[in-house]
């Protein structure tokens, strides 16, 4: 996908998501204020974050947009990444904060009051809205193959289920006549937040150090090697992904008596197929080696390596 194409698909998601959101917040924080549920002033929190991942995603896809430069010779989609582990940082305070509030209140003794009955219509509303958004940046990610689209896509359909924890909550206390249960919901809300969190950031995490767990696309580089007559033993294979696009890094070798034109016609060859097979690719970077040269290889994966999927 043209990296335009891939900015307007992630622009698209941002601003749904910052409308969608900014509108549930709202409605959320006003009506737990209003009806005294902590529950739910705690999920209008998490939505208050969701518009904010929005607002700094709008900003980062000015940045990804942004041809390279001498300072950036591989372009500015790793900006995207930053910002993903940046979110989540965000998302584990937010969730710390509810956590420990919960549990100040639980320990202190403070009479819960049952929450109103309007808490329970804004909490419908809240899934009914938050089921849309999520399908929503599910699409447009999966579009966009964004890691940050799809981490607010999953973000969001925790969401979901966060705002059936408040209404499990708001029934019970309203059953019962105590508001503890809906204190004790909006403190597994934080939880729920914090584990969301540390999710987002493992993956950000495996991307920010060129991790790759996707064991398919080296075979793909495997069958385009062995498509290309001339071409053998792809080795040293490194592949990263940056911003959805992969940047893609091996040795092949070669007769080592053939020119430096036919090896380079080979290498062609080899990228031409590999493209042909492989979508959003960014980069390839192919070292042509006599058949037979042995060298100590440090870094990278052989060939016997990325067909027993070690990758690691």
């Amino acid at each position: 996908m043209p990296l335009a194409d891939k900015t307007n698909n992630i622009r698209t998601a941002a601003i749904i998501a910052l409308i969608g959101n900014a509108v549930l917040a709202a409605l959320k924080i006003a009506a737990g204020i209003f009806s005294q549920s902590g529950a739910l002033l705690s999920d209008g929190i998490d939505s208050s974050a969701d518009v904010l991942i929005s607002v700094i995603t709008l900003a980062v896809v000015r940045i990804i947009s942004k041809p390279a430069d001498a300072e950036h010779p591989w372009g500015h989609g790793r900006a995207e990444t930053i910002a993903t582990a940046f979110l989540s940082f965000i998302l584990f305070f937010m969730g710390g904060q509810l956590v420990i509030g919960c549990v100040s209140q639980i320990v202190s003794g403070e009479v819960a009051e049952v929450p109103s009955f309007i808490a329970v219509i804004i909490t419908l509303v809240s899934i009914a809205g938050k089921i849309l958004l999520a399908l929503c940046q599910y699409i447009l990610g999966k579009r966009a193959d964004s890691a940050m689209i799809k981490a607010n896509a999953k973000n969001m359909a925790g969401d979901v289920l966060i705002s059936g924890g408040v209404l499990a909550g708001l029934v019970i206390s309203n059953l019962t006549g105590s508001g503890y249960a809906d204190i004790i919901i909006g403190g597994v809300i934080g939880i729920w937040i914090i584990k969301t969190a540390l999710g987002i950031f493992l993956e950000a995490n495996l991307e920010l150090m060129d991790g790759n767990p996707n064991t398919e696309p080296y075979h793909v580089i495997i069958d385009a090697v062995n498509s290309v007559a001339g071409a053998s033993n792809p080795h040293r294979a490194r592949m990263r992904s940056v911003a959805g696009f992969w940047d893609i890094d091996f040795d092949i070798d070669v007769n080592p008596d053939c020119s430096i034109s036919e090896a380079h016609d080979i290498a062609s060859k080899v990228e031409s197929e590999i493209k042909k097979r492989l979508e959003n690719v960014l980069d390839i970077m192919i070292h042509v080696e006599p058949h037979g040269d042995t060298n100590d290889e440090i870094f990278g994966l052989s060939e016997d390596m990325m067909r027993n999927g070690k990758t690691e």
